[in-house]
């Protein structure tokens, strides 16, 4: 396999990941690009980023924390409107998310701890505390209502639990596109989880993209094919879990989602 076989396939979970961590689209891919312009003026980094996933996380993060990466505020991508572009960038210009970092590395991106230790240049013991800040932060957060777009009884089920355990309200669930509107009209939600495949044929991003007309809402995708939808070529969710889920996952997405979503201006 070449090296940009090698990296190639990485790189939709890389943007999964950016984008979870900067809140947007645009800046997270705009990392991405940084990270591989990097990589091809200098050989011995491309080597390095082709020899694993490990690696390759390890070389964004080093661009991630020592670079402001300059993206077009304003962009609008799926799940990620101006008012949302903008707000991520002044969340971000006011934290340090080592971590969320170490909490999207092990739940979303499911690393082990020691390579997400090796990732973040922390020890095992740091990465532990890390995760432990994060979820405090995820157990303090202010609950909101939350809309499920899902097919599956099985899957919806679970997903309410879930987000009912977090403090959250669900005012609904729908297995279709207009059972989707129809619900939201009567209930706007402050957060939606959607799949991407609905039971009618009809598409959870087409409802998503309706629901936005609505109002500026955090989504988050779900689906078992995420390198469809992360090829940094079209307008693309920001936030994206991949089926089979872990609750962890689910439960990082959605804190990362009203991490930046709590901070729009009214």
């Amino acid at each position: 396999m070449s090296v940009s076989d090698r990296i190639g396939v990485q790189l939709p979970y890389l943007r999964r990941y950016a984008r979870a961590l900067t809140g947007s689209q645009s800046s997270g891919d705009a990392y991405v690009r940084a990270t591989l312009e990097a990589a091809l003026a200098d050989n011995a980094l491309l080597d390095e980023i082709a020899r694993g996933r490990v690696e390759l996380y390890t070389a964004f993060n080093r661009i991630w924390s020592s670079s402001h990466v300059q993206t077009a505020v304003g962009d609008v991508a799926i799940g990620d409107g101006g008012l949302h572009e903008q707000a991520a960038h002044e969340r971000l210009a006011s934290i340090t998310p080592t971590h969320r970092q170490a909490l999207l590395l092990t739940t979303v991106e499911e690393f082990s701890r020691a390579d997400a230790a090796a990732v973040l240049d922390l020890d095992i013991d740091e990465v532990d505390r890390c995760v432990a800040q994060a979820i405090r932060e995820i157990e303090g957060e202010t609950a909101t209502d939350v809309l499920i777009i899902e097919d599956e009884p099985l899957i919806s089920m679970q997903l309410e639990g879930l987000v009912t355990d977090l403090g959250h309200r669900v005012v609904g669930t729908a297995a279709t596109r207009t059972q989707a509107l129809d619900i939201f009209a009567q209930h706007p939600a402050g957060l939606v989880l959607a799949d991407i495949q609905l039971a009618d044929g009809s598409s959870g991003i087409d409802a998503v993209e309706d629901l936005l007309k609505m109002g500026d809402i955090p989504v988050i995708f779900i689906t078992a094919y995420p390198e469809k939808l992360l090829t940094g070529e079209r307008p693309e969710p920001t936030y994206l879990v991949t089926k089979p889920f872990q609750e962890a996952t689910v439960r990082a997405a959605i804190s990362q989602a009203l991490f930046f979503g709590s901070s729009r201006p009214l």
